[in-house]
Parts: C-alpha cells; sequence; structure tokens
C-alpha cells in the first residue's frame, strides 16, 4: 500500500519535472535552443564522475553529484537568473530561500532536510565538494557558450573581464586544473572577437 511518505517524494519529483522549462541563456551545443535547468543538471552530474581526478582536494563523488543535481531546484520558484545580470542578483537570495523553503518541504522530513543541506552546502562553497560543484558550476556554460561561438557572451555584450572576474576564482578554488583549462577559453574567446 501507498503510504504518505512515498507520496510525498512522488510529488517532490513530479515538482522537479518543472527544471524541464526553466531555460538558461546558453544553448545547448547540436541545436539552436536554450538549455533546460535539467539538462544543465545532468551535464554537471556527469562532469563529476568524469572530472573528480582533477579536483584540488578528495571528493566524494556520489555526494557531489547529489549536489550539482538539486543545486537549480530553486529556480523552479526564483526563476533562472542570468550570472551577469546585476539587476537580478539583488534579490536572487531573496527568491531563493523562499523557493527552497517550499520546494524541499515537498519531501518528507529527514529528506527535506538532507537534500535543503545539500543546497545550501553548495551556496556556501566551503566544502571540498562544493568547490568543486561550483567550478564544475562556471565551466559547464563557459564551455558551450564558446563551442557555441560565444553566441550568449555576444548576445549581451560581456566582457573578458566580466566572465574572469565572475569565473576564474571559483573555477580555481574548485580546481587548479580546470581554472587553467577556463582560462584558455576566456583567451581564445578574446581572440576570436566573442568577448569585448
Amino acid at each position: 500500500m501507498i503510504n504518505e511518505r512515498f507520496t510525498r517524494q512522488i510529488e517532490f519529483l513530479l515538482e522537479l519535472d518543472k527544471l524541464k522549462n526553466i531555460y538558461r541563456q546558453t544553448l545547448v551545443l547540436h541545436e539552436d535552443r536554450a538549455e533546460n535547468d535539467a539538462e544543465h543538471s545532468f551535464h554537471l552530474a556527469l562532469m563529476a564522475c568524469i572530472l573528480a581526478e582533477h579536483a584540488n582536494e578528495p571528493v566524494d563523488v556520489l555526494h557531489t553529484m547529489k549536489m550539482v543535481l538539486v543545486h537549480d531546484v530553486v529556480e523552479i520558484d526564483a526563476g533562472d537568473t542570468y550570472c551577469y545580470d546585476t539587476k537580478g542578483y539583488e534579490d536572487k537570495a531573496e527568491r531563493e530561500q523562499k523557493a527552497a523553503d517550499r520546494l524541499y518541504a515537498l519531501l518528507p522530513e529527514e529528506q527535506a532536510a538532507e537534500y535543503r543541506a545539500l543546497w545550501e552546502e553548495f551556496e556556501a562553497g566551503e566544502t571540498a565538494e562544493a568547490k568543486f560543484a561550483n567550478a564544475l558550476d562556471r565551466i559547464q556554460p563557459m564551455l558551450l557558450n564558446y563551442k557555441k561561438g560565444g553566441i550568449s557572451w555576444m548576445k549581451h555584450g560581456i566582457t573578458e573581464a566580466q566572465v574572469t572576474n565572475r569565473n576564474i576564482p571559483t573555477v580555481t578554488r574548485g580546481s587548479e586544473t580546470i581554472g587553467a583549462f577556463a582560462q584558455e577559453i576566456i583567451a581564445a574567446a578574446k581572440d576570436a572577437g566573442m568577448l569585448l
């Protein structure tokens, strides 16, 4: 017989289907359409598996995967805030806290606490796993944007300094190797005229 716990878990999972309708500024590589949050989170989870050896500190891969899979859940209610939108960042934390209160509370109590804690850990960016997860969260859209010819950067008039200042410290904090790769992407993008 289906109990309340199972019902709440299913309700949460169905609510998360809305991530498929939260579109980002980054385009997918093989089509001319925006990437959605579900695709982004899936890609980060794979990156966590494949690139874990490049983290600055040893990481628990499953923990990191769980973190990146739920890090954008709040965008179901709060929306995706473009990373270079300073106006949008003014109330981003407030919108996301409110969303976290509602969304994680859909789960049974101990799971709600666990997954809310994973989101808070990602936001704080202090553990080895959170540093690495944040590095992946920054490099993934940079890489896709670069491989798409810088279309999102050019659309919004983004400068080399904006991309460098926003991404390099966070990426390097999680992985020196990925940080060096990010710097190569920025240099190549600038040389190709993708960045102002």
